[in-house]
């Protein structure tokens, strides 16, 4: 396979390593979709699971010792559950490795990330059931102290919040801080930072940390004390969950026990800074493994634990199904859980990542099991390894749950021209289109590659280290199964016939990904990269031969004007590529900040675009008068006009990724 361009990778590598931080991250009626319900296995399962826990504890030292090694994983906690109790706890590795402190399921805290969600959305349906909201009523309905814009025809749900479809814009910078007096309170964050909708809703999946931050708000606004007060009382305290918390910095009593976070990078461990959320509803839990069995059990048993109960048994069984699909076929969201579907077994789950740690709670509802696994490292996918939190699912499925065979579904024949409509590249849909993060992490650079076969199939491509490309064969027009595995992948039309979108499960979960136009392809924005830089660097040969032939005393005579129009290039060219090496810092420093508010230096240089911009008019006059009055040779008026074009085409890759101008 080619390898991709360095400028590629290194932005990729931004990317991918906070994709899914606070992951996880339609109605098919409502796009006139025609499959049919999902196909299921012929006959269910008849599979226990594991019933030996030395036996299952054998299967997971194998795993961990293999993975720990290859990932770079210092620590890890795993807790399974069946039939209503802990069936196995266990910790690998060190919480600390400067003190050599093992970790503990009972004691080690870990930040669960995006786990958090999964109580936000319980707190809601608690007060759902209680009758203080109604999940289909607008989200406006309960805010006072501000409201969401109302710029399409149909409102945002509390239900749109809860399964990501409120059609938010993406935003990460601000969310959080390393300073604990500068978390700022939950509705005042939200009123000042809420990103506007850019989607209408219910239209698409669109992860989005604020849509829960908002749920989240609205426990305060009902409840009327603060989010982390209700969570403590009506949900980790019924539980008996001592060791949790959702404060922002968190309890004192429990800091000593708290797992230390690291990256791995050149050769060694890195210990990272704890992010501290404005956004706590969307990923501030701290927990610890046999804490997290207690609510896991809750929800395996339709909101009872123990003697108690969090959820009205319909209430809970409401909150596990499927409530929003792009397609019939595909996996989709229950409220707060994304559905996994693999080996014939349905699961309801939910990852989560924030810097220094890496998580996964994975529930399968009709077998009463499930586990937790959580490590203090934050993972990236392009080190090698994959993510061994999916490796766990597939492997411990394979070992429990094997798949059956099922008869292929017969296959719907497509022209080729049918197949070339839907070619091309999609990006995935969370991604900033009013800031400028759209060009910083997470950068929606992360494309899928869709390629025609001669056989009549697709070839899907995914992100640059996100593994290898596979078969899928149409089973109706728009919708195809895969031929190397399992799983189908969607593509929606609009009016005009025109291919808009690709649905299809990503890193576990069910995203909505936009078909791209040429200029927008991450093979034509890297190669953007390479010229500007190739060009720009051209423009100081021009100062560098006048110091040569200076020093050399062999001036060569130029006009007032000549000198001026190389003087303005150079200084256009040395500008744009100051600018250019700080956005690769800026992308550097977003590997441990991406939560922080946009660095000051970097606000600062962002009057370099703008400052070009205005200096590119005169680049346009001078080519003009390069030209007529025939200043330098030929090739002299080329390249200098060469270097106008690449300025002008900097201004355009400027505004493009929301760079040009102060679009925080």
């Amino acid at each position: 396979m080619k390898k991709p361009p360095i400028m590629s990778k290194l932005i990729a590598l931004g990317c991918l390593f906070f994709l899914i931080i606070l992951l996880p991250d339609v109605t098919a009626s409502a796009h006139e979709a025609t499959a049919q319900p999902r196909q299921t296995p012929l006959s269910a399962p008849q599979h226990s699971g594991p019933t030996d826990p030395a036996e299952l504890k054998a299967f997971l030292d194998a795993f961990f010792a293999e993975k720990m090694e290859a990932v770079h994983i210092p620590g890890a906690v795993v807790i399974f559950v069946k039939d209503g109790e802990i069936f196995l706890a266990k910790g690998y590795g060190l919480a600390d490795l400067e003190n050599q402190i093992q970790v503990d399921p009972n004691q080690t805290l870990f930040r669960a990330g995006s786990v958090s969600k999964l109580f936000t959305a319980t707190a809601i349906m608690q007060l759902a059931e209680q009758g203080r909201l109604d999940l289909g009523d607008p989200a406006n309905q309960y805010l006072e102290d501000f409201q969401l814009e109302d710029n399409y025809p149909d409102p945002v749900t509390v239900a749109n919040l809860l399964t990501h479809t409120g059609g938010f814009d993406e935003q990460m910078a601000g969310m959080g801080t390393h300073d604990p007096s500068s978390v700022i309170p939950l509705g005042e964050y939200l009123a000042a930072n809420m990103p506007p909708r850019v989607m209408p809703p219910d239209d698409q999946i669109s992860y989005s940390n604020h849509g829960f931050a908002l749920a989240g708000y609205l426990v305060e606004e009902l409840s009327s004390i603060p989010f982390a007060q209700y969570v403590d009382e009506n949900i980790f305290q019924p539980l008996g969950m001592s060791r949790s918390s959702f404060e922002e910095p968190m309890p004192a009593h429990l800091a000593p026990d708290m797992a230390t976070g690291y990256a791995y990078a050149n050769g060694a461990y890195q210990p990272l800074p704890l992010d501290l959320l404005n956004v706590a509803p969307a990923g501030s839990l701290y927990t610890t493994g046999t804490d997290m069995a207690r609510f896991m059990i809750a929800h395996l048993q339709d909101g009872r634990y123990e003697e108690g109960r969090i959820l009205e048994k319909s209430t809970a069984q409401e909150m596990h199904q499927q409530q929003f699909t792009h397609h019939p076929q595909l996996d989709g969201w229950a409220y707060g859980f994304y559905e996994h579907e693999e080996n014939g077994q349905r699961a309801i789950a939910h990852g989560g990542d924030i810097t220094g740690f890496s998580s996964l709670l994975f529930l399968l509802p009709d077998e009463n099991t499930g586990f937790f696994v959580s490590f203090n490292t934050s993972l990236n996918p392009l080190a090698g390894g994959g993510d061994p939190r999916n490796e766990l699912v597939s492997q411990f499925l394979d070992h429990y749950y094997p798949a059956i065979e099922e008869p292929a579904s017969p296959a719907s024949a497509m022209t080729a021209s049918d197949l070339q409509r839907l070619t091309g590249n999609y990006r995935w849909n969370r991604y900033s289109r009013t800031t400028l993060e759209k060009g910083l992490p997470p950068m929606p650079l992360l494309q899928f590659h869709i390629t025609a076969n001669g056989d009549g199939t697709l070839m899907a491509t995914p992100p640059l280290g996100m593994g290898e490309a596979t078969r899928w064969a149409a089973i109706e027009p728009l919708l195809f199964q895969s031929v190397d595995g399992e799983g189908y992948m969607a593509f929606r039309e609009d009016e005009n016939g025109r291919i808009t979108h690709q649905f299809l499960s990503f890193m576990g979960m069910s995203i909505a990904a936009e078909k791209v136009a040429w200029y927008e392809t991450d093979s034509f924005q890297t190669s953007l990269l390479g010229f500007f830089t190739l060009i720009f660097l051209s423009a100081l040969a021009w100062p560098v031969a006048a110091l040569f032939r200076r020093l050399r005393k062999r001036p060569v005579q130029f006009t007032r004007r000549e000198r001026q129009a190389r003087a303005l290039a150079a200084a256009v060219a040395v500008l744009d590529l100051l600018f250019l090496i700080g956005l690769v810092v800026r992308l550097g420093q977003a590997f441990t900040g991406v939560f922080n508010a946009t660095p000051a230096y970097f606000v600062a240089l962002l009057v370099i675009p703008l400052l070009t911009a205005v200096l590119t008019i005169g680049l346009l006059v001078f080519t003009v008068l390069a030209w007529k009055d025939r200043y330098w040779s030929t090739l002299g008026r080329v390249h200098y006009s060469l270097i106008t074009v690449a300025a002008l085409a900097f201004t355009w890759f400027m505004d493009y990724w929301n760079l040009l101008g102060w679009k925080l």
